[in-house]
This record gives structure tokens, C-alpha cells and sequence, in this order.
């Protein structure tokens, strides 16, 4: 994809565009050939929770997604704090649990560390694979999706986040820092 510091959900000259409806139908597509009956969806609030959520029920997989928060593992957790939104939800044993992680954005890695930390506090999974819709680099860990639908380039000073509306149709929202 091209890189832009314009509005991603605009299309115009040199701007990037991207529909998260889209990427979610490649998600999903991709998904079936990752997800078996024992894979346990997890979700990082809140982008993240709702991808899980709806892939799950595509998926018609067992049981209910789980939902994952970074705040009590953040390293700047001092300066956020808990957030409202987002408690963990681990609807199943995660010891020997096939996880699959999946988040709206993927960006400096930080997100993933604290939620996998989080993850490791409930059990130890057999192993954990990482499912992003859009990988807009950026990286500050050695943190890497297995798979993202999409990889983007924004300026630091921007953020992207995944938005649902009352359907349930995903859009991004993009705002500066």
C-alpha cells in the first residue's frame, strides 16, 4: 500500500484508503485456512475484541472469543492508568490453549508485549500467533504479526484506530496525537 498523512478513510489525490470492511473479508478468508475447531480467538480491547468477536461468530467457532487488556502490563502504565473499557474476558482454559491474538492496528509493539504478559497471568498457552488487520510499522519491539491484511505507513504524529457502528460495520478512525 502507499504511504500518505492524509485521512486513510477519504479517497483522493495521494491519499490512502482503506476499508476496513474489506480487509475484514480478507481477514475472515484468510482465518479459515488459520483457525481450527481448538483455536481460541483473543481479541485486544477494544478494536481488537470486536474483530475477534465477529470472526468468531463467522467462523462458527466453539465456544465464545475471548477479550484481552494491556493496562494492567503497560510500560507506561504510570502515566495511563486503567482504562474505562476493557477488563479481561478468558472464556476457556488457556494452558495448552491454541491463542490467536487479534488487534486492529499493529504499531510499536508495546500493545502486544503488555497483552501477552496479561495472557501468561491466566495460564500458559501451547502457543500464541499474532492476527492484525493493518501493520502500520513503526516498531520499537522485535514484534511481528503472522499475518496482517494490510501494511500502511503513517506519520508518527497520527493515530489509527479501528470504529464500529451501531450494525456492527468496522470503519478506521484516524486522528493526531
Amino acid at each position: 500500500m502507499s504511504t500518505s498523512s492524509e485521512d486513510p478513510r477519504q479517497p483522493g489525490a495521494g491519499a490512502l484508503f482503506l476499508d476496513a470492511e474489506a480487509l475484514y473479508l480478507e481477514l475472515l478468508r484468510s482465518a479459515r485456512g488459520l483457525c481450527t475447531v481448538q483455536t481460541r480467538l483473543v481479541g485486544i480491547t477494544s478494536g481488537g475484541a470486536w474483530l475477534a468477536e465477529r470472526l468468531h461468530r463467522d467462523l462458527q467457532l466453539p465456544g465464545e472469543a475471548g477479550a484481552i487488556s494491556s493496562a494492567m502490563h503497560r510500560d507506561d502504565f504510570a502515566k495511563r492508568g486503567l482504562s474505562a473499557g476493557g477488563q479481561t474476558v478468558l472464556p476457556f482454559e488457556v494452558n495448552g490453549a491454541e491463542v490467536v491474538l487479534l488487534d486492529d492496528v499493529l504499531y510499536t509493539g508495546r500493545t502486544i508485549r503488555a497483552v501477552i504478559n496479561e495472557l501468561f497471568d491466566y495460564g500458559r498457552p501451547a502457543s500464541v500467533r499474532l492476527v492484525v488487520l493493518v501493520d502500520r510499522g513503526g516498531r520499537e519491539l522485535p514484534i511481528q504479526a503472522d499475518l496482517a491484511v494490510a501494511r500502511v505507513t503513517l506519520p508518527s504524529t497520527q493515530t489509527l484506530a479501528l470504529a464500529r457502528n451501531a450494525a456492527g460495520a468496522f470503519s478506521f478512525h484516524v486522528e493526531a496525537r
